[in-house]
C-alpha cells in the first residue's frame, strides 16, 4: 500500500515535503511548491541563509522577497537547520551544490551528507528526490546503497528518484514553472510518483526511462552550450587574426531559417552549471574508458579566454602608447551574466585577477556588486562618470548591464575592449571587439 498512500497525499497536496539546500535552486523549488499548496520545511546547513529567509532579507533576486514571506507567514514554508524534521516528511528533494575538485574529479560530498541524514529518517512511503547534477550513476550506484541499508526496499517501502534542475537565474521568460520538468526514477513507480508531484507546480513533466538518462540528460544540455561557446569563442579569435568581424559572421549566418542556431563569443562561461557540470561527464567517461575530446577542448578554450581578452588589451594600450604594466584599465561588471547578481565562476573575476599581475592598475564597475573581496580581490565598485572614465586606459565590457549608461563610457573612455557587443554597429576608433 506503499505507493497508494504517498500517491493520494501527493494528489491531495497532503504530503509534507522537505527541500535539502536552499539555494539558487532550492529556494525556488522550495517557495514554488509552498504557494501550490503544499507543506515545505526547507533545511540548509547555513544558519545565514536561514535566518535571512526568516527576516526578510533577499538572497537570491529570482524569488521575490513578498513571495517568501508570504508562504512563510502562512507557515507554509518553514526554514531550518534542523535536519529531524525529516522523520515527518513524505517527500525529501535534495538541492545540494556540486562542485568540482581538483584534476576535475565530482565533489559529491554534499549529497552523500544529505543522503547520510535521509538514511538516519528514513520511513516507509517516503520520496526522495535528488535534483543536484551530477554524473550518470549516482542515483542508483551510491545513493540507493546508502538508502536501502536500514532494511527498507526501493519501489516497494520508499522511492527514489532523479530530476535534474533547470533553473535559469534572471530568466524572467522561463521562471521555474514553465520550464518542463525531466523525471527519471530507480522504479517505474517511483517515476511515477516524481511526474505527479511536479505537475502541481510545473506545466510540463517528461518521463524517461531512468535515473541515469535523466542524469545523463542534463549534462547534455550543458555540454551542448559548453561546446558551442567553446567552438565560439575559438571561430573568435580565429577571425580576429583574419581581421572579420564574427558578430556579423554569426548575425549573417542566423538568417538562416534551419540548421543553425546562433551562439556568441564573450569572456568565458559563469555560473556552476556551464563551466563544471560537463566535466562530470567527462571524468565518468574517463572510468569507462572513454576520453571525450570535444569536452575538454571546449572546456580549456572557454578558460583560456580571460588570458585572450588581457593580451587583446595589452595590444590595443600598446599601439596606444602604454604599456600594459603601467596602464589603467576597468573592468565594466563583475557577474557572470547581464542584470545578474552571481558572481559564480564570473570570468571577470578572471580578468581582474589577471591584471592585477599584469596591468599598472585594475578598477572595476558595477552596480550590482557593491564590493569585491575573493581570493586576490579586493576592490570597491567605482561610480561611473566622465571625469572617472577619462582616467583609464582602457574599458573591458565584461557583464553588458542594462543600467550603464554606454554612451557617457563610448564617449569619455579612450579605449573600450567589448566583449558583448554592446556596441553593436558603432563605428568608432576607441571600440575595440572580441
Amino acid at each position: 500500500m506503499s505507493y497508494k498512500t504517498l500517491k493520494q497525499k501527493i494528489d491531495k497536496k497532503k504530503a509534507n515535503m522537505c527541500v535539502i539546500g536552499l539555494g539558487y535552486v532550492g529556494l525556488p523549488l522550495a517557495v514554488e511548491f509552498a504557494k501550490g499548496g503544499f507543506n515545505v520545511v526547507g533545511i540548509d546547513t547555513d544558519k545565514d541563509r536561514v535566518n535571512n529567509i526568516k527576516n526578510s532579507i533577499p538572497y537570491i533576486l529570482d524569488v521575490p522577497i513578498s513571495e517568501i514571506n508570504k508562504v512563510v507567514r502562512g507557515k507554509k514554508f518553514i526554514p531550518t537547520t534542523d535536519f529531524s524534521c525529516l522523520k515527518d516528511a513524505d517527500v525529501v528533494i535534495i538541492c545540494v551544490p556540486t562542485p568540482l575538485k581538483r584534476k576535475n574529479q565530482p565533489d559529491i560530498s554534499y549529497i552523500l551528507s544529505a543522503v547520510k541524514q535521509i538514511a538516519k529518517y528514513l520511513h516507509r512511503d517516503q520520496l526522495v528526490i535528488l535534483e543536484s547534477t551530477t554524473y550518470p550513476g549516482t542515483t542508483d550506484e551510491v545513493i540507493l546503497p546508502a538508502l536501502e541499508k536500514k532494511g527498507l526496499v526501493c519501489g516497494e517501502d520508499f522511492f527514489l528518484a532523479f530530476s535534474p534542475e533547470r533553473i535559469d537565474p534572471g530568466n524572467e521568460k522561463y521562471p521555474f514553472r514553465k520550464i518542463p520538468k525531466v523525471v527519471g526514477g530507480i522504479t517505474k513507480k517511483s517515476t511515477d510518483l516524481v511526474k505527479s508531484l511536479y505537475l502541481k507546480v510545473i506545466v510540463k513533466v517528461v518521463p524517461v526511462t531512468s535515473a541515469r538518462v535523466a542524469e545523463t540528460v542534463k549534462l547534455l544540455e550543458n555540454t551542448f552550450r559548453l561546446i558551442n561557446i567553446g567552438f565560439i569563442n575559438e571561430l573568435a579569435m580565429m577571425c580576429e587574426k583574419m581581421n572579420i568581424d564574427i558578430w556579423e559572421v554569426v548575425s549573417a549566418a542566423d538568417t538562416k531559417p534551419f540548421g543553425f542556431m546562433p551562439f556568441y563569443p564573450g569572456p568565458g562561461v559563469g555560473g556552476h552549471c556551464i563551466p563544471d557540470d560537463p566535466l562530470y561527464l567527462y571524468w565518468k567517461a574517463k572510468h569507462h574508458g572513454f576520453i571525450s575530446k570535444f569536452i575538454k577542448l571546449a572546456s580549456d578554450t572557454n578558460l583560456n579566454m580571460p588570458s585572450y581578452i588581457v593580451e587583446r588589451v595589452g595590444n590595443i594600450v600598446s599601439a596606444r602608447g602604454v604599456s600594459l604594466g603601467k596602464a589603467k584599465i576597468l573592468v565594466l561588471g563583475a557577474t557572470y551574466k547581464k542584470d545578474v547578481k552571481d558572481l559564480r565562476r564570473s570570468p571577470a573575476l578572471d580578468i581582474i585577477d589577471l591584471l592585477q599581475k599584469k596591468a599598472g592598475s585594475v578598477s572595476y564597475s558595477d552596480p550590482l556588486i557593491p564590493y569585491l573581496k575573493f581570493k586576490s580581490i579586493n576592490l570597491k565598485s567605482k561610480a561611473l562618470s566622465a571625469k572617472v572614465l577619462a582616467g583609464f586606459d582602457c574599458a573591458i565590457v565584461a557583464a553588458a548591464h542594462s543600467t550603464f549608461d554606454y554612451k557617457l563610457i563610448q564617449r569619455h573612455s579612450k579605449a573600450i575592449f567589448d566583449t558583448r557587443n554592446v556596441f553593436k554597429g558603432l563605428k568608432s576608433q576607441n571600440i575595440f571587439r572580441i
